[in-house]
């Protein structure tokens, strides 16, 4: 990859908001529609938080979904012009913040401490070791990470079975998208590996099936913290 992907990736996210943010909100995401959006709802909801923070927000359907059932949500995201969208929507309880990936490390309880952690689609870089490891600060004791991702095998397209930089053009996501995103494939081992090294203890793995195609439309992970840091 020629360019740097972490800075391809956040322009990427600036601006394709509007076009990600008219996709998401006219239900043109087919996956999403029938899948992924209820079962990361559903799984959260399982929990039965109070507080949840839902990382790399976007437009906040998540947090506005998570609002409509008496949660209090609060959504961060990289992009501006994604959080602005979600203020503009409102819902979420304790509102919006734009904040990286990097504000999170250096200060992961600042926004408080939650019962639930989800990242929905939201980890796509290479390195996120530290992320994840930061991010059990932002817990309470009895807290929980939700992770939900492409699922390994489906998204492995004709590239090999390994780690590796992939290109999202976003065809089939509707009109308006300028910017292709470079996100990180991850095989499941290396899912796993990366939540143990961060300090997780994988507790559930779920693979939601596509009704239409009867494959997996996603991988949905939920972790504990494996010792004793998560907040009070």
């Amino acid at each position: 990859m020629s360019q740097d992907p972490i800075e391809q990736l956040a322009r990427s996210w600036r601006s394709n908001a509007q076009a990600w943010t008219h996709a998401v909100r006219g239900q043109q995401i087919e996956s999403r529609r029938l899948v992924t959006d209820a079962a990361i709802v559903q799984a959260t909801l399982a929990r039965s938080p109070n507080r949840v923070l839902d990382v790399g927000c976007g437009e906040g359907w998540l947090c506005r979904a998570l609002a409509a059932h008496g949660i209090e949500a609060v959504g961060v995201d990289a992009s501006a012009p994604l959080i602005d969208a979600a203020r503009v929507a409102g819902g979420g309880g304790a509102g919006y913040h734009v904040r990286s990936y990097a504000d999170l490390v250096s200060a992961p309880d600042q926004l408080g401490h939650f019962d639930a952690v989800v990242c929905n689609f939201a980890l796509l870089e290479a390195d996120h070791g530290a992320f994840l490891a930061a991010l059990r600060s932002a817990l309470r004791a009895d807290g929980v990470l939700l992770i939900q991702s492409v699922h390994p095998w489906t998204a492995r397209g004709e590239g090999p079975y390994r780690d590796g930089w992939r290109t999202e053009t976003f065809a089939g996501f509707g009109a308006g998208f300028t910017d292709p995103m470079p996100w990180f494939y991850r095989t499941l081992e290396s899912w796993v590996a990366s939540l143990s090294a961060a300090g997780w203890r994988l507790e559930e793995i779920g693979e939601p099936v596509h009704p239409l195609t009867g494959h997996p439309a996603s991988l949905l992970l939920v972790a504990s913290p494996a010792g004793a840091q998560a907040g009070a």
